[in-house]
């Protein structure tokens, strides 16, 4: 009984080392950088609502 106390004991030891690991290794991969090639502009919308457009 006492090894099975032992082995749950580290069980749980080597988890909540794991999950600490992986808390502390989140977020810091490789994130690629925003860019854009073209800025984004309004000059292809109508001038008018479409609403007024169909009357």
């Amino acid at each position: 009984m006492e090894i099975l106390g032992i082995a749950l004991l580290v069980l749980v030891l080597v988890a909540a080392a794991a999950t600490v690991g992986a808390i502390l290794r989140d977020g810091r991969g490789h994130t690629p950088p925003e860019y854009s090639v073209r800025d984004w502009s309004a000059l292809d919308l109508p001038s008018s609502n479409y609403t007024m457009r169909i009357f």
